[in-house]
């Protein structure tokens, strides 16, 4: 890893006075179109990537390298959105066909395809106990799945907007979603109601996801701002930007408890939340080329982002 130097002093000072490392990222060749969502298997050695080539790839995982397993085929439209079971058993996928489908991480093959929604389905989310997986789409709904078998076991209702992100809260009683109604929704996963609307946002919000706690959201927003709001009191506590770009992706690690954005310039930065936002982030780097997705590897040692030139980019995390 290298960082910028200030003249002859030493690596060391140099990062002390900068006060931001600048990680250089290892590039990737992943898709044959973009890479528009990214996810690690619960213990750290699978990632999942999702292409607008209509696949997904599984990469096995050695410190900072990535490994190719396996191409993931079966979608007939480009893929938005992958997630991995709380036991690694089950890889979901989403797409512009319409679909979610279920594979067999080991060996790629089809599960289950669940039908429903009626369009793009943006996200998707297995709640912690691997009972529920949640969904997102631009039909403007949020449902409900039973990934044993398919069934649909709830249609929360429309919202004013594509949904773009859906997450459940680390003990699953909530789920949380972002929308283009630049709403953040908050749903009682018991009840399967509404249970907050979080407003702020000027523009669509594209991305949330509740803190290790579950006592905080974060959510990223095309006005360029991140919020992190308190749940119960639905009240925003702490926000950082305008950003120079729209962060199109967002993630926190539960290890370090630090905040990664990436954006459409291709601007990647690290904050810590324990800190004011408004100070310098932890860490920063840019690759050229937009960013649609982050995430962090569940020890919070790495970051992998996925982009628009095809390739996704690995940074060990100081």
């Amino acid at each position: 890893m290298r960082y910028r130097l200030i003249a002859t002093i030493p690596l060391w000072l140099g990062m002390v006075l900068l006060g931001t490392a600048q990680p250089t990222p290892v590039e990737v060749p992943a898709h044959a179109a973009l890479v528009h969502a990214v996810a690690f298997s619960p213990d750290g050695k699978l990632l999942a990537t999702a292409g607008f080539d209509n696949s997904i790839k599984l990469w096995s995982v050695t410190g900072n390298t990535l490994k190719e397993l396996r191409v993931i085929s079966g979608h007939t439209g480009p893929v938005y959105s992958v997630a991995f079971s709380p036991d690694g058993k089950t890889l979901a996928s989403s797409s512009l066909d319409k679909t979610i489908r279920l594979w067999n991480p080991d060996d790629g093959k089809q599960k289950l395809e669940i039908k429903g929604h009626a369009d793009i389905v943006d996200g998707i989310a297995f709640s912690p106990d691997g009972k529920a997986l949640a969904s997102g789409s631009a039909d403007k709904t949020v449902r409900l799945w039973n990934p044993a078998d398919g069934k649909e076991l709830k249609n929360l209702g429309a919202t004013g907007g594509s949904v773009y992100t859906v997450a459940y809260s680390p003990d699953g009683t909530k789920l949380v979603t972002a929308g283009g109604d630049a709403l953040v929704r908050i749903y009682d996963t018991k009840s399967q109601k509404e249970f907050k609307q979080l407003k702020g946002h000027d523009l669509a919000a594209t991305g949330a996801q509740f803190t290790p706690d579950g006592k905080q959201v974060i959510s990223i927003g095309l006005d360029r701002f991140v919020r992190v709001w308190d749940v119960e009191k639905g009240a925003e506590v702490q926000k950082v930007g305008p950003f120079s770009d729209d962060p199109f992706g967002a993630t926190y690690s539960a290890k370090t408890k630090q905040l990664a954005v990436a954006g459409y310039a291709g601007n990647v930065s690290v904050w810590d939340l324990a800190k004011d936002l408004k100070t310098q982030p932890l860490v920063k780097y840019r690759v050229k080329s937009p960013a649609y997705c982050i995430a962090y590897s569940p020890d919070g040692k790495l970051l992998v982002t996925g982009h628009d030139n095809t390739k996704v980019y690995v940074v060990t995390v100081p």
